[in-house]
């Protein structure tokens, strides 16, 4: 699934082609998506011109004088920068086409991204509850401390609460929590405040070089430019069970929390 890196390397990508440029038409080949794409859309779009592209945990936002187009990429999708004419893949769902000859083209193998429409002023309740974003002020050790007290979930499944915070998937919530050297079944009401000031300090760390190399390589992602990212090279303990720790060349250990495959050191991890 593409995470917070990635959807921001997307976004990157995608802004150059898109802000400033009027939207001409909408062409959707595949309306099925986690929830239809409203049969209005191209009126509400076409003839709009995107003011600015934000994002806003995983979700992509492109602002318009009459509402925002409010963009998923879900477990397998992607959205790509093609010239017009361009045909179209298996799997391309959606295509924006815009002035100036590009066209944003949604590609969803999956079908559980969305494309779906917010008039202006109107709250998405997708948007509503979502924690601070992990690179913002509002971040740090002290807020993490705080909503923390109580809590015997593990911490990975805590940082990765999206009410907590937001956009700390998988892959960086196992890289994070091996370089704070915090064991992810740690209960998250038992960890002091100081190791979750190096810890959000590392979360940002992490995520911050993530988009600058242009997101984690996965089978299924692909940037906004049709560039994969790089950032998997760099990878400590994700994917990586069974082989040494790249510090102490202990065997690294995996187990499932929350469903989700969790790898880490017993050796520096504590």
């Amino acid at each position: 699934m593409p995470e917070l890196p990635e959807v921001e390397t997307t976004r990157r990508g995608v802004e150059p082609y898109s802000r400033g440029r009027r939207v001409e038409s909408l062409a959707v080949r595949e309306a099925r998506l986690r929830w239809p794409v409203p049969v209005d859309l191209a009126d509400k779009l076409g003839g709009q011109t995107i003011t600015a592209v934000e994002r806003r945990a995983k979700y992509l936002l492109f602002r318009t004088g009459r509402g925002t187009l409010l963009v998923h990429l879900g477990m397998s999708g992607s959205l790509r920068v093609v010239s017009h004419g361009e045909p179209p893949g298996r799997h391309d769902h959606i295509d924006l086409l815009l002035s100036g000859g590009h066209c944003l083209r949604f590609n969803d193998p999956r079908r559980f991204g969305c494309f779906l429409w917010l008039e202006t002023g109107e709250q998405s309740p997708l948007l509503q509850h979502l924690g601070p974003e992990p690179l913002s002020a509002e971040f740090d050790g002290r807020l993490l401390h705080q909503r923390s007290r109580g809590r015997r979930s593990p911490v990975k499944q805590f940082i990765m609460d999206g009410k907590v915070v937001v956009g700390v998937g998988n892959i960086y919530a196992n890289e994070a929590l091996f370089l704070a050297g915090i064991r992810p079944d740690r209960a998250a009401g038992r960890i002091s405040r100081a190791r979750y000031e190096r810890l959000s300090e590392i979360i940002k760390q992490v995520l911050t070089s993530s988009i600058e190399q242009g997101g984690t390589t996965l089978r299924d992602f692909v940037g906004g430019d049709g560039k994969p990212g790089y950032f998997a090279q760099q990878l400590y303990v994700y994917g990586r069970a069974g082989e040494a720790c790249k510090r102490c060349d202990t065997v690294l250990r995996e187990r499932r929390l929350g469903q989700r495959s969790t790898v880490y050191c017993v050796t520096c991890q504590r």
